[in-house]
């Protein structure tokens, strides 16, 4: 597309799974003009993500502390985002789970918007977050339902302002469709299939790796291993590493940080990965089946759309990729475990890779490109 575009992004601060998808728009398109309201990258980060080129800011960069604490500067979000300027692109592409796809654009821009999800702290997550930020009583509690008493009114007065979503899961365009009131395309995000391969030797221990955050229910996970006789081994850190030790017993390995390689190997091996939390998409659940290793999840959220599984007394066919499990809870955790046992012999390493080849960076590339540059020709033709 010979035409000027740009793509703007809530903050860069880390390389995460909304950044991957920064990554395949910036590789679709070379030209792409980057925005956000804040750049704390790495060099190494932002020549992959970014390929090298520089980002406009907000602001937001200027002001103190905003590398480490710049969520504290949310009230000012709306304002900041409203501040670019991108009069002069004819196509704008927000990628979105906060605050992007407000920015302002006129009668004769096209706006997409790849929503990862609505503000989840100030809608399905408000009271979750409250509670496990300690802001839900008190004058910062006050202060802080005010803050997102008006993000959501200012999130859904922005919704007219996209001409075209695109989401990451059926579960978030239903989200979409409840909070926006409008309809949605599903593109399910890029993983790097290729950076994984299966393991002719099956080991004798599960593993489950996360960021130690409370949605991610690690210390669920430790806490139900610990009920039984089989090994596990769990990788990540985080806020919530002390809760998971205090829980673990001697048949559970805690690693802590390790490096993608070793991550990958010790994945290869496994028995089966273990997953918890409920995600808009979840993209480790799709690494492990990349492996060819099964998965037992939590049965709800984007791993009913990743995940070909079946729930306790229900049978297993040679499809199956994995099993479910009913509840965030310990008991029903380990009815899945339980379930996985029973049928373990029943699942195959090539038919579970092969579910994961349909989430690959290349096929969300063609799709996205050609979804994009139809809705542009499209809306272009009937001006």
């Amino acid at each position: 597309m010979d035409i000027k575009k740009a793509l703007i992004y809530d903050w860069y601060t880390v390389y995460g799974g909304a950044e991957r998808c920064n990554e395949s728009f910036n590789t679709i398109w070379p030209d792409l003009e980057n925005f956000a309201l804040i750049d704390f990258l790495d060099t190494a980060q932002r020549e992959s993500i970014l390929k090298g080129k520089a980002v406009n800011t907000s602001f937001i960069q200027k002001l103190p502390f905003a590398k480490k604490h710049y969520r504290k500067y949310l009230p000012l979000f709306p304002y900041a985002i409203e501040q670019f300027d991108l009069k002069e692109y004819d196509l704008i592409l927000s990628c979105s789970s906060c605050i992007s796809k407000g920015v302002l654009t006129s009668h004769d821009q096209l706006h997409i918007s790849y929503v990862l999800s609505p503000v989840r702290y100030a809608w399905d997550l408000y009271s979750q977050y409250l509670v496990e930020s300690n802001l839900h009583k008190g004058i910062k509690g006050f202060f802080a339902k005010l803050i997102l008493h008006y993000l959501r009114i200012w999130d859904r007065a922005t919704s007219n302002r996209p001409d075209f979503y695109i989401t990451l899961s059926n579960y978030v365009a239903k989200r979409i469709k409840k909070i926006y009131g409008k309809e949605s395309i599903v593109i399910y995000p890029p993983v790097d299939i290729n950076a994984f391969t299966i393991s002719n030797t099956t080991a004798d221990y599960f593993i489950t790796s996360s960021r130690m955050v409370p949605y991610k229910k690690m210390d669920l996970i430790v806490e139900a291993f610990s009920q039984t006789p089989y090994k596990l081994i769990v990788i990540g850190d985080g806020p919530d590493m002390k809760k998971v030790k205090s829980k673990a017993s001697s048949n559970i390995t805690i690693m802590g940080y390790v490096e993608r390689d070793e991550m990958i190997a010790l994945t290869q091996k496994a028995k089966a990965f273990i997953f918890a939390a409920e995600e808009d998409f979840g993209i480790a659940p799709v690494e492990a089946q990349a492996c060819g290793v099964p998965v037992i999840a939590f049965g709800n959220g984007g791993a009913l759309e990743t995940i070909k599984g079946k729930f306790p007394e229900e049978q297993i066919s040679k499809t199956d990729t994995g099993v479910f499990f009913y509840q965030q809870s310990v008991p029903s955790l380990l009815e899945g475990i339980n379930f996985f046992m029973d049928n373990e012999e029943k699942f195959d390493k090539s038919t579970i890779r092969e579910n994961a080849k349909r989430f690959s960076t290349e096929r969300f590339e063609k799709e996205i490109k050609e979804t994009v540059e139809q809705l542009y020709y499209n809306w272009k033709s009937k001006k």
